[in-house]
């Protein structure tokens, strides 16, 4: 092979390279922020197995159009133990924190987890896993 060859070949290779890191680059409903995240969450003991969760949610896609609605605190086991509505957007306020009180926990367990949901998509997202204060 001669070298103009090879370097029409490795040209080719670049061409198709470059051309599949644009259309994985290039925005559209593929890389749409389809859920919310957790990015934080405090939590404390307020009485026999109740606790209390303060939640920090980022979505940034937030619009009154489409907004994070919500957050559930669950086991391991997938079993909900609380849930928060958000009922309005919070377009202004990012990352923002929102609470849920009186959260009752059997004793048996010790970590639960904490995930947002999204207005269109439902639950996804980043979650937190939170060990309990105590347990």
């Amino acid at each position: 092979m001669t070298d103009n060859g090879v370097v029409r070949r490795c040209l080719v290779l670049l061409f198709i390279l470059a051309a599949a890191c644009s259309a994985s680059a290039q925005p559209g409903s593929g890389s749409e922020q389809r859920f919310p995240d957790v990015v934080a969450v405090k939590v404390r003991a307020s009485g026999p197995n109740l606790f209390d969760f303060d939640v920090t949610i980022s979505s940034r896609y937030d619009a009154p159009q489409r907004y994070a609605d919500g957050f559930r605190v669950y086991t391991p086991g997938n079993e909900v133990l609380g849930e928060r509505k958000l009922l309005h957007d919070h377009q202004n306020e990012q990352p923002f924190t929102r609470d849920l009180y009186a959260v009752m926990i059997p004793q048996a367990v010790k970590t639960v987890l904490v995930q947002a949901r999204d207005q269109k998509f439902g639950y996804g997202g980043k979650v937190v896993t939170v060990k309990l204060p105590g347990r």
